[in-house]
């Protein structure tokens, strides 16, 4: 038991000897007592709530009792005094605590150093599950906040014990001592009346006597688990299917639970194929939770190969509603494509018959064999027939094999088809696109490893790595995890906040720029795994919201002990993760860690996290070495101190574990559809981790690749779809891990895409059309799908048929049919035959149709008609349909006089059937409207005589009743000449398609009436003379398609509204190309002019305003230019008398023309004002003018000149500056700036300063006239200067380059002109730079650079001059990393060396002469001052052999600086060259002398001689 509990227990027992005797007497009494205590201590804990934030979330209030919580009031150091007793025991007693002391919430080791913050590890939202502790209310409980706060303050939670030495008598002793012994006697009993009362002494957790166990059983069968649980308080049983609560109250047809006398089972009836899954068993009461697994596996019974999970199922009769239940896909969805962002929506009609009332069967759609579940992204719909599923907001996570699954009682059928996913539009030129499936993993309560797959197009250049952003849930701000790209798919990210949930996104950098963000990933708590397991069990395991205690814990105040099995999980040349478990003995206030690691060849252990324990098993250490070799082991912590370390990981050498996949074998493509080709290649050979493959296209001829998948594959088939049809193409494939690309595989051979020719599909609808006695004629439906070649033909086989028995297969005919209908002879009267038919391409036979009914061959006695035959449709449209049909073979007694068509929907019953038409159809087509866009349905003909109406045809369709995409209708069209023409255009045109025109559906005999013009996949049928005769239904089909076609019904209204636009069109109205519009031109006169699209010569023109017609004289100007069909009218000037309409009124032969212009009221006025101005502007232009007012430009040179333009200027015309109103004359300094070129005058200010500021003016004047420009360079135009001048430099400015000197970096850039108020300013890592002694920056002439005096890896990194340019500003960037980085850095230590070796090396600094002459005999001494640091060693020689110091020579080196030497006694011997060597590490150096020595009485003889 814990230091406070034992406080607490003395207090008691101190209590109850004051009041022993009424114990003894009142024992039940007291017993209410504690009840009351009981009572009077919820009381309390209501009052004494303590709230506590949650690491997962905040939990509810949960109290603890007064008494309790003040023995926890205590300080962070007692002091400890041991006094003796009487008997001379030792009695501990503790300092007294001060009456305010603070809770400490520092977590300390050994050496009382802070290691971290104390956590509250027990947490949790009581009132959620309190309901469930309803039974056991009198179960005495300890609040959780008081377990809490006993392992947060167990170091301090020691109470004060005062202990009083008393010296007693002996009789004082005794009666003491008698008093003990029956106090401990009447406490032994006590505790024995509580030990019965006390229910926790019974109390224990749920165990299973026998678990449930896994059975397997026959589809339709019944099984049932049994289960046996002991427990106290009695648990409570539930349980789950595949972790979802089984409510057997809401489904009782289905599941049975029983508990008797804590047995348990659960009853399984009629089991099918969805009820195989594995079943928990939940038992739960106020001690704990145990739980057990048993597995029910359903079989059924079926003949072949077992067929995939999502393969479609034989359809098995349902006992429990009395049928078999059919289901049928239809309206599929085709394969699709989108686009990042959008919204796309996939469906099917889906019809299951019967009908059973209140059944619906269960949807599912799976992407890649994944079952969906609704989300943000993904949501379903069932509405009873059509299946829906809504993507939102596509992502390339989004592209995969989509299937439908229908699960009935019969089984299930399935349809899937694949979705593409293109990548949005990039921003930038050249980026790569997003990366897409970004996931967490491994979460803990500090970090998580994020991880994702690398895009398919990497952009312009490769990827140079990713950007990993955190957000927390809740807020919108997102956080860059990683300083530096990170090549590898798969990253750590640390210093995350525990019980916080964040979301992840990633993006992609290359040397173009940074990708769009990927979707982000689902949220991920950051927790400890063991809670969070816990919290995933859900319903199985609930938290209760209280914990008991009836034992000392031995754990509190212990230090923890080693963690276990240290290992590397991850290893790259950027980061290495560590994993381990946590120590046995840890106790319940929870454990961090300190992580250590040892450089390879040492014994010196460094903590890595000195600065806060981390709180996860889990660490990922950055910034180490690559290639070299480490060596790392894990301490635990708590509020005890720091454990002993684990065991070593050993040596691990930092780099990548992972290497890039080998290319993939050379991929070859097939033939598949008119869209799509089918792609296979050989796996990678050497690949770890292998996350898939991209497959890439290329149009032969071109060097551009497209991506055919925007998801990797894993498998090494791939059909490649949204191809051009026709058009040739080449294929390759990589394959990608966490680790990059692989290499490209080699090119495919090229393929064209075509549909690939398979053998056709089966045959149809083989019906009996007349039978005799010893012959009967059969016919049959085309297959719907000829496997993209012609049918060549059709083979009949036929049986016999004798009651229930049936014969074999027999061939009839051994040559192939052209024609769907066959005479089969030498049949025997009375007998019964069957019939199938198989059809015919180049490509092979196809599978045998259905065979027909048993039919008897005997003479028809029948009077009615057969049934139609030949049904097919065209025109499907949303709301319509063409039915067409062939006469029957057999007409009956009477000819066939009409025909009526039946319709049904396709998913109602046989009593669905209702004729389309009421009167019979004597045509052998009917246009059926009024259909529902998207249901499908079906239809039949009956044939009718005068003797009645006979059977009806085989059953056509189902016909979706929608219009296919890209569908056009027949169109009517006028040309210029009046000649009328339908139109019918088709963009799937296929070699061999022809366009087929008919009339009612009819072959046309009569070819006068039209004429058929085909041009590629357009087809224009001319009337040569439209009239009542050309009335009718006109169709084209276009043959060897899909069933494109239309029609065009022509009645007499619509032949006669055709030839009245024909009319028009022979005789149509002048078109005008532009309307009357006015202009004003030179002197205010205004222009008034339209054109015509032509017009002949004979055209006339009628001038009229306000209705009155105006000629030519004066006031106006007219003319028409017939050639370019201009039209115009001149006006001098526009007077108040002018304001009405203006009309031009054209007439060429039969067509006419008119336009008109309104001028009135406001518009009037302000264009007559205008006139006006224009042409006071003529009038001042007469005179010398300004072409162009006062304007400044700046020069490259960063000149800023003032200049205008003047016109109509003769030498005589005065041209005067002046400024500030002070005129510029020749002697002023300022007249050297005026120039004057080609009628444009310049001030050239130069370089502008704030003494050029002022009013600038310039006068022209002459007899003719003045004119005045005035340009104020003054506030904000002066601002305006100087900001473009701002402009010019930041533009003039040169990409930074980079410089090393002995003293460091220095970064800079060259100006044409830099100004004093030029603002520059340097960023490094898009953070200002602040000047100090080790980083300046500056101008120096036209540089402005950036120092960085003693470089180290912190400056590293972008560096921008962000240089003012009056707006914005002009960035230069460059990345002092990598290459440059390492060139710069050691060129500035080379230089640095250089300039250090050059002030330290050693040489003589002087002292010594260049020739010395000395008189035999006497003695020479020189000395030379030499420098060098170290100092340097020094040596002499003569004639290049080194001197050694003897009595003749005598060398001295004194003090490091003085180099000495000594010759006694010159002789002529000594006569020769010196040198003296001075040598460090930094060089050596050599001061050399001549040495002459002379013979006084042999120069006197040498000058005797020469006298």
């Amino acid at each position: 038991m814990s230091g406070s509990l034992q406080v607490v227990q003395k207090q008691q027992k101190q209590q109850q000897q004051q009041h022993q005797v009424q114990v003894k007497q009142q024992h039940h009494h007291h017993q209410l007592q504690v009840k009351q205590q009981h009572h009077h201590h919820q009381l309390q804990v209501k009052q004494q709530q303590q709230h506590y934030e949650s690491s997962y979330y905040l939990g509810t209030k949960s109290s603890v009792s007064k008494q309790s919580f003040e023995a926890f009031k205590t300080t962070s150091r007692r002091l400890k005094t041991s006094v003796k007793t009487e008997k001379g025991q030792e009695v501990v007693k503790l300092s007294p605590l001060p009456k305010r002391a603070k809770r400490t919430y520092l977590a300390m080791d050994t050496d009382k150093e802070i290691i971290g913050y104390v956590i509250p590890v027990f947490r949790a939202n009581h009132d959620v599950v309190r309901g469930l502790m309803e039974s056991q209310e009198d179960v005495t409980e300890e609040g959780i906040n008081y377990v809490a706060m006993r392992n947060l303050f167990v170091r301090e939670a020691r109470e004060a014990l005062d202990v009083k030495v008393v010296k007693k008598t002996r009789s004082t002793h005794i009666r003491e001592s008698a008093e003990r012994m029956e106090l401990s006697r009447t406490m032994d009993e006590w505790a024995e009346f509580r030990k019965k009362m006390n229910p926790d002494s019974l109390t224990h957790p749920p165990e299973f006597i026998v678990k449930p166990r896994g059975q397997t059983v026959w589809e339709g069968k019944t099984v049932k688990l049994h289960c046996t649980v002991a427990g106290w308080p009695k648990p409570r049983v539930a349980w789950y299917k595949n972790n979802v609560l089984i409510d057997a109250k809401a489904h009782p047809e289905k599941y049975t639970v029983e508990s008797n006398y804590n047995m348990h089972s659960l009853e399984i009836k009629n089991c099918d194929f969805l009820d195989t899954a594995r079943y928990h068993v939940s038992s739960l009461n106020v001690k704990g939770e145990a739980s057990s697994v048993a597995a029910i596996v359903v079989k059924r019974f079926q003949e072949g190969e077992e067929p995939g999970p999502l393969d479609p199922k034989p359809h098995g009769f349902c006992p429990e509603h009395g049928v078999t239940f059919e289901t049928t896909i239809i309206d599929k969805f085709e394969v699709a494509f989108g686009r990042e962002g959008e919204t796309m929506s996939l469906g099917c009609t889906v019809i299951v018959y019967p009908t059973v009332k209140k059944y619906q069967p269960e949807v599912v759609w799976y992407r890649n064999s994944v079952p969906l579940k609704p989300s943000k992204w993904v949501r379903t719909h069932w509405s009873g027939e059509r299946a829906t599923l809504t993507l939102v907001h596509l992502n390339k996570e989004d592209e995969g094999m989509y299937t439908l699954r229908v699960n009935t009682k019969s089984g299930f059928d399935t349809y899937s088809a694949y979705v593409f996913v293109r990548d949005a539009d990039v921003e930038v030129e050249g980026v790569p696109v997003a990366p897409l499936d970004v996931r967490c993993h491994d979460a803990n309560k500090d970090y998580v490893v994020v991880t994702w797959k690398q895009p398919a197009v990497e952009g312009s250049s490769s990827i140079l790595g990713y950007y990993i952003d955190r957000c927390e849930v809740g807020t919108h701000h997102w956080a860059q995890c990683n300083e530096n790209p990170v090549k590898y798919a798969r990253f750590p990210v640390t210093g995350l906040v525990e019980g916080r949930s964040y979301i992840f996104r990633v993006r992609a950098l290359n040397m173009a720029g940074v990708s769009r963000p990927s979707r982000v990933s689902e949220p991920v708590v950051a927790m400890d795994p063991s809670d969070r397991a816990r919290l995933r069990a859900g319903p199985s395991a609930p938290w209760t919201g209280m914990i008991k205690f009836t034992e000392e814990d031995p754990t509190v105040g212990v230090v923890p002990g080693e963690p276990t099995d240290v290992v590397v999980t991850e290893a790259t040349k950027s980061y290495v993760v560590l994993a381990w478990k946590p120590p046995v003995q840890r106790g319940h206030e929870g454990v961090m860690y300190y992580i250590e690691k040892c450089i390879s060849g040492t014994d010196t252990w460094q903590r890595v996290n000195t600065g806060m324990p981390v709180k996860s098993p889990r660490f990922a250490l950055f910034d180490l070495a690559e290639g070299k070799s480490y060596s790392f082991r894990v301490r635990c912590c708590n509020s005890a101190g720091v454990g002993e370390p684990s065991e070593s990981t050993g040596e691990i050498t930092v780099g990548d574990k992972l290497d890039l996949p080998s290319a993939p074998g050379s991929p070859v493509a097939t033939r598949n559809t008119d869209t799509s080709v089918v792609v296979f290649w050989a796996a990678s050979k050497d690949v770890k981790h292998l996350v898939g493959y991209y497959i890439e296209c290329s149009v032969v001829g071109t060097d551009v690749w497209m991506p055919c998948n925007n998801k990797p594959v894993k498998q090494t088939r791939f059909v490649c779809h949204g191809l051009t049809t026709g058009t040739n193409y080449v294929f390759r494939v990589k394959a990608v891990n966490a680790a990059g690309y692989s290499q490209s595989s080699s090119n495919s051979d090229a393929v064209v895409v075509q549909a690939a020719i398979s053998v056709p599909g089966k045959a149809t609808g083989v019906t009996l059309l007349e039978a005799v006695k010893d012959y009967m004629v059969l016919t049959w439906t085309a297959p719907a799908n000829n496997g993209g070649a012609d049918i060549r033909g059709y083979f009949v086989d036929y049986r016999t048929v004798k009651g229930n028995v049936v014969g074999k297969w027999h061939e009839m005919n051994h040559q192939a049919l052209t024609t769907t209908s066959y005479k089969a002879e030498n049949l025997k009267e009375n007998v019964f035959y069957q019939f199938q038919v198989r059809a015919m391409n180049m490509a092979g036979v196809s599978k045998a149709s259905l065979p027909s009914a048993s039919l008897e061959c005997k003479e028809w006695t029948i009077t009615v008609p057969g049934a139609p035959v030949g049904l097919h449709v065209l025109e499907v449209r949303d709301t319509s349909v063409v039915v067409l049909w062939e006469p029957p073979a057999f007409d009956g007694r009477t000819p066939v006089n009409g025909y009526y068509l039946d319709i049904k929907e396709a998913s109602a019953g046989e009593e669905g059937w209702k004729a389309v038409h009421e009167k019979a159809n004597k045509m052998k087509y009917m246009k059926v409207t009024g259909l529902k866009a998207g249901t499908s349905y079906v239809f039949h003909v009956r044939a009718q005589n005068l003797a009645g109406v006979g059977k009806p045809s085989a059953v056509l369709g189902p016909i979706l009743a929608q219009t296919r995409p890209g569908t056009k209708e027949i169109y009517v069209d006028v040309d210029d000449n009046g000649v009328i023409s339908m139109i019918f255009e088709c963009s799937e045109m296929k070699e061999g398609s022809e366009f087929v025109w008919s009339k009612n559906y009819k072959a046309m005999t009569d070819t006068s009436r039209l004429t058929i013009i085909n041009e590629k996949g357009k087809s224009r049928a001319i009337f040569n003379n439209p009239s009542l005769e050309d009335l009718g239904t006109f169709s084209c089909v276009v043959t060897n398609t899909d069933g494109i076609s239309s029609s065009y019904t022509l009645t007499e209204e619509g032949l006669k509204r055709l030839l009245d636009i024909s009319h028009d069109h022979k005789f149509p109205v002048i078109p005008f190309k532009n309307e009357m519009a006015m202009e004003l031109l030179e002197k205010g006169c205004v222009r008034f002019w339209c054109q015509v699209e032509k017009c002949t010569s004979a055209c006339d023109v009628e001038y009229v305003f306000n209705d009155v017609i105006i000629t030519q004289g004066k006031k106006y100007t007219m003319n028409f230019n017939k050639s370019t069909g201009i039209i115009e009218m001149f006006m001098d000037s526009l007077e108040v008398t002018d304001e009405g309409t203006f009309t031009f009124n054209l007439v060429d032969g039969k067509a006419k023309g008119t336009t008109s212009l309104v001028l009135i009221g406001d518009e009037f006025r302000a264009l007559q004002k205008k006139s006006e101005f224009e042409r006071a502007e003529w009038v001042r232009k007469q005179g010398p003018h300004f072409v162009e007012y006062l304007d400044f430009t700046v020069t490259q040179e960063c000149d800023v000149l003032l200049k205008c333009k003047i016109g109509n200027v003769r030498p005589e015309t005065e041209i005067t500056w002046s400024k500030d109103s002070i005129e510029i004359t020749e002697e002023d300094e300022d007249a050297k700036k005026i120039s004057r070129q080609d009628g444009e005058l310049t001030f050239n200010i130069g370089k502008i300063t704030k003494k050029d500021a002022g009013i600038y003016e310039v006068f022209l004047m002459d007899d003719r006239g003045k004119d005045k420009s005035t340009y104020s360079l003054t506030d904000a135009e002066f601002q305006g200067v100087m900001n473009e001048l701002f402009r010019v430099i930041a533009n003039s400015s040169s990409e930074i380059q980079v410089l090393s000197t002995e003293h460091g970096i220095v970064l800079y850039s060259t100006v044409t002109y830099c100004h004093e108020d030029l603002r520059v300013g340097w960023l490094h890592k898009d953070a200002k730079i602040a000047a100090s002694e080790r980083v300046k920056s500056g101008v120096t002439g036209d540089q402005l650079w950036l120092k960085i005096n003693e470089p180290t890896e912190k400056d590293k990194g972008k560096y921008t001059m962000d240089i003012f340019d009056g707006k914005d500003g002009v960035k230069r960037v460059f990345e002092l990393s990598g290459k440059a980085w390492e060139e710069a850095f050691e060129e500035f230590q080379r230089l640095k060396a250089a300039a250090i070796a050059e002030r330290n090396r050693a040489r003589v600094v002087g002292g010594l002469p260049d020739v010395v002459a000395i008189q035999e005999g006497k003695s020479l001494n020189l000395t030379g001052n030499v420098w060098g640091e170290p100092v340097p060693e020094v040596s002499w020689t003569k004639n290049d052999k080194e001197l050694v110091s003897d009595e003749h020579y005598k060398l001295k080196f004194e003090h490091g600086k003085f180099a000495s030497i000594t010759i006694a006694a010159v002789t002529t011997a000594d006569s020769g060259k010196y040198a003296l060597l001075v040598k460090n590490k930094y060089g050596t150096e050599a001061g050399e002398f001549t040495v002459s020595v002379y013979n006084p009485e042999d120069e006197e003889s040498k000058e005797e001689k020469r006298d």
